[in-house]
């Protein structure tokens, strides 16, 4: 470490000693640097079972619900409005239980919240629907 050792001037009346901090600084900000470079990036990603290969195609196509969220936030099923969120969940989790399960297109209005959207979206996926999708992309385009 350097120090700034300043004296025999006359009005002094002693020695006085002053730490250089320049280095210190400069080594802080090596390892604030070190430090920043070093922490992992935190990545906001959705795990997505994907399929491998080509499976073979059903013998019979799955069940259609189609799930409209209108821009005001109402649901409706197959063309139904549903009421309420309780009604919506009673809905999933019987299409949950079919031996069959439905495919579930949700179309979404283009001026609806993306709160509702994933809250339906939510939904479907805790009753243990495992086919969701969104349908109607085209108007996005414009």
């Amino acid at each position: 470490m350097a120090m700034n050792m300043r004296g025999g001037q006359s009005d002094d009346p002693g020695e006085m000693v002053d730490i250089n901090t320049t280095p210190l600084i400069d080594v802080m900000l090596v390892l604030l640097t070190m430090l920043i470079i070093t922490i992992p990036v935190q990545l906001h990603a959705v795990n997505l079972n994907l399929p491998h290969g080509h499976p073979p195609p059903p013998p019979t196509p799955p069940p259609v619900v189609q799930i409209d969220i209108n821009y005001d936030g109402t649901v409706y099923w197959n063309g139904t409005r549903i009421p309420n969120r309780a009604a919506l969940e009673v809905k999933l989790k019987a299409a949950a239980n079919e031996v069959d399960q439905p495919e579930i297109h949700v179309n979404p209005n283009k001026l609806a919240n993306y709160s509702s959207v994933i809250s339906v979206m939510a939904a479907a996926e805790h009753d243990g629907l495992t086919k969701i999708g969104i349908v109607g992309n085209e108007q996005y385009s414009q």
